[in-house]
């Protein structure tokens, strides 16, 4: 008995060991770019990125993929992505496709990409300094994977990067200097060439795949494995290398620690019938991997039977005849009962070990009494068999009835399930894990591959990705010893009403297509208040209140819930802070405030931040004058897609200001990025109608070979009054691409307006109100007779 204490203790410390772990956020996107327009295929990228993303699903991770990408395509799959990884205990990208170095500086190469004019690096291309930028400003530890460093197929050379045109060389990727706490790890060595390989993925590809999936394997353990097999494959021709300077260890594929056991078992087994079964449950492991059992004590009276053959203590089976086990109890010599305890132990194969006990309460096989004590355990074990097939039928309807609408962007929420029963026999395991988003236990993120018992179905989360809106399912096939029986659970994805009313464009944080803020209509207030109680943790719905008490006038009360997000980490609201202070929003007007704010929020890799900041540095409005690093923000702005930016650069390349080189054709790069984006001012600046295209067809940017340029007064400056006036009503911009940020566009005039809508298109060609406060308005020319006053 006391050793049975000793079990015990330790099963409850295990318990309570268990208990207080937690699943880390882990976020991976997976991108393979095969199908090229413009030159040739490649073979191998999207066998890659397939074989990459199972690889990272089957360890926990949420995964984004993404397959022959254009442009346009990552733009906004990478901003769903960042809006995950913002938080993530860890954020990785895997890439497989086109990608080279410029003047050292390194280009990812989207599907629809030309490159045949010197600007088209800036607008076509994906910089990846700006990728592991933005996720450093997101994550804890940020990993890029590259399979990327194949050559050149461009037949162009030189192109402009910031104020200078550079020509291309060298061959590969260039080194990339990671920051605190990152690993950038690529195919081959710098400025080497990485192959496809004779097989269907890539030798990189192929061998990461495989010796990701060891567990408990440390990220650099894993990559030297890598090289090993690399080298190997290609005899020396490829050597993949990585620049570390991570301080946590890293760990992709974890393994439980131990098997799942039920707790402390107890049977009462007569002596002297013969072999009785002790119907033991089969124990499981979260990812389904094989586990023996070894025999560590038995019963001082009886002896174990499986097959008709007997087990001695120290003799292993497998982990699925532990049902089958028998006991045999020899005739006792005495009538009172006695107690004995059958101790166990389970291993898997990653080393781990759970102790299992199970006591047994030996009654006589003799006389009436032991008679009535056999035929009553064996009416138990059938009634056993009866109640757990009704368990299991019970259970699957339960789980096939279940359609769950699930919020998206609040973490992992309960599924609630009412399962309908805890017995300790019965598992389920994973047959079909959903397409998107992840599956989790309090402890642990299950993956592809994982079995859960029953007493944890009550527990069950899922956590939608971003971005995803069709409905999904679960399927399990629900078990005990050879019973069986298939189940498949509905889920869907919803958007909050909050995020639907009151979500900002291009806000990183957010989950769902943004509004202007002149378009948040009446109701968004209380959608906003319902969802901050609901979810009083989920910073982006005190900034989403913020906007909706701004539209409706209520500038005190936004200020203070907008400012309560900023103090939370929320990026879109400092920038929102430093709006309302530039443009005397409930306050006198400060330049100085609004600038500190937007640098902030452009560190925090604000789009809207980086293009205000930006124009500020580079016109030097309420700051010193820094040209070279407000271009930069300009650029990595309009690379997130916002579309005022691209517009800045339009007006300065072709112009020529602050030692930035005129070019027009680089100026009319910009302005066909802004307008296949579907922006109204960009069309009305080449003379088109002003209105929303509903498609980029409609207009093609291709049959526009020159601009002209006409001088024209700017129009005066007016203040606005302490409280923003609410703009007229302009079309709403698509999600994540067609809006520069949560403002209207800036102010356009035209002195004569050629256009002419079609029947049933509202006309959006009246000047909405600005889209910048007054304090980083600079004056300047427009294209085609449009005088401007700058902004947004």
């Amino acid at each position: 008995m006391l050793r049975c204490c000793a079990f015990l203790a330790a099963l409850i410390l295990v318990g309570f060991a268990t208990f207080e772990a937690h699943a880390d956020r882990r976020v991976a996107f997976v991108i393979g770019n095969s199908q090229y327009r413009n030159i040739p295929a490649l073979k191998n990228p999207d066998t890659d990125a397939k074989d990459v993303s199972k690889t990272f699903r089957l360890a926990g991770f949420d995964v984004f993929v993404a397959k022959d990408v254009t442009k346009l395509q990552f733009e906004e799959q990478f901003r769903n992505y960042l809006a995950a990884a913002d938080g993530a205990d860890l954020a990785v990208v895997y890439y497989s496709g086109h990608g080279f170095q410029i003047g050292g500086v390194n280009f990812l190469i989207p599907v629809d990409a030309s490159l045949k004019q010197a600007a088209d690096i800036e607008v076509q291309a994906i910089k990846l300094d700006d990728m592991l930028e933005q996720l450093r400003s997101k994550s804890k530890i940020q990993i890029i994977i590259l399979d990327a460093c194949r050559n050149n197929p461009f037949p162009r050379k030189d192109y402009w990067l910031r104020d200078q045109l550079i020509t291309a060389s060298g061959t590969g990727l260039a080194e990339v200097k990671s920051s605190q706490n990152a690993l950038i790890a690529f195919a081959t060595g710098p400025d080497a060439i990485a192959y496809d390989g004779t097989g269907n993925a890539s030798p990189f590809s192929s061998a990461f795949s495989r010796r990701a999936l060891a567990p408990s394997q440390e990220i650099r353990a894993v990559m030297a494995a890598v090289r090993r097999d690399v080298v190997a494959v290609t005899k020396g021709k490829q050597v993949p290398w990585e620049n570390s300077s991570l301080i946590d260890e890293v760990v992709l594929m974890h393994r439980a620690n131990k098997p799942a056991l039920p707790p402390v078992l107890e049977r009462v087994v007569p002596s002297g019938i013969g072999p009785v079964a002790l119907d033991l449950p089969t124990p499981v492991t979260v990812d389904g991997s094989a586990v023996t059992v070894s025999i560590e004590m038995l019963p001082a009276l009886a002896g174990l039977v499986l097959d008709g053959k007997p087990v001695a203590t120290g003799d292993q089976i497998a982990g699925n005849d532990l049902p089958r086990l028998l006991i045999d109890l020899p005739k006792a010599s005495d009538t009172q009962e006695q107690v004995e305890t059958l101790a166990y132990a389970t291993h898997d194969e990653w080393g781990g070990v759970s102790q299992g006990i199970l006591v047994l309460r030996l009654k006589s096989g003799d006389g009436a009494e032991g008679q009535q004590s056999a035929a009553s355990l064996k009416a138990l074990q059938k009634q056993l068999m009866v109640e757990r097939s009704l368990h299991i039928t019970g259970a699957a309807e339960t789980i096939q009835k279940s359609d769950l609408s699930v919020p998206v962007g609040v973490g992992p929420v309960p599924l609630n399930l009412d399962f309908p029963t805890g017995d300790p026999g019965i598992s389920l395991k994973l047959a079909s894990y959903p397409a998107t988003g992840t599956l989790s236990l309090p402890d642990r993120t299950l993956s592809p591959d994982s079995t859960i018992l029953a007493n944890e179905i009550h527990h069950l989360r899922y956590e939608p990705q971003i971005g995803a809106a069709a409905p999904l399912e679960v399927g399990f096939q629900i078990r005990a010893g050879k019973a069986s029986k298939p189940a498949t659970m509905k889920l869907s994805p919803s958007v909050d009403p909050c995020d639907r009313a009151a979500g900002a464009p291009l806000d990183l944080q957010g989950v769902a297509p943004g509004r202007q803020s002149n378009e948040i209509g009446g109701g968004a207030i209380e959608a906003c208040e319902a969802a901050v109680k609901a979810y009083p943790n989920v910073v982006r719905f005190r900034y989403e209140l913020g906007r909706a008490l701004l539209a409706a006038g209520k500038v005190d009360e936004a200020t203070k819930a907008i400012q309560e997000a900023a103090d939370k980490g929320h990026a879109r609201a400092v920038f929102e802070l430093a709006y309302m202070a530039a443009s005397a929003t409930g306050t006198a007007a400060d330049v100085t405030k609004a600038n500190g704010l937007y640098a902030q929020a452009a560190d925090q890799g604000d789009p809207a931040a980086m293009a205000a900041w930006g124009r500020a540095l580079f016109n030097g409005v309420g700051v010193e004058p820094n040209p070279r690093k407000g271009l930069d923000l300009l650029l990595k702005a309009a690379a997130m897609g916002h579309i005022n930016a691209m517009n800045d650069l339009a007006l300065i390349f072709q112009e020529g200001r602050n030692d930035v080189p005129a070019d027009p054709a680089r100026a009319l790069a910009f302005l066909k990025a802004s307008m296949e984006r579907q922006e109204v001012y960009s069309m009305s600046i080449l003379g088109l109608a002003g209105r929303r295209f509903q498609t980029a067809a409609v207009c093609k940017p291709k049959v526009i070979t020159k601009i002209r340029v006409i001088r024209a007064p700017a129009p005066p400056m007016i203040t606005p009054p302490p409280v923003k006036p609410v703009p007229p009503v302009i079309e709403p911009a698509p999600w994540r691409g067609g809006s520069s940020g949560d403002r209207p566009s800036p102010s356009r005039q035209s002195s004569t307006d050629d256009s002419t809508p079609d029947s049933g298109t509202p006309d959006t060609s009246d000047s909405p109100s600005t889209g910048e406060p007054p304090g980083t308005d600079a004056s300047t020319t427009g294209f085609g007779g449009i005088s401007t006053v700058r902004g947004g």
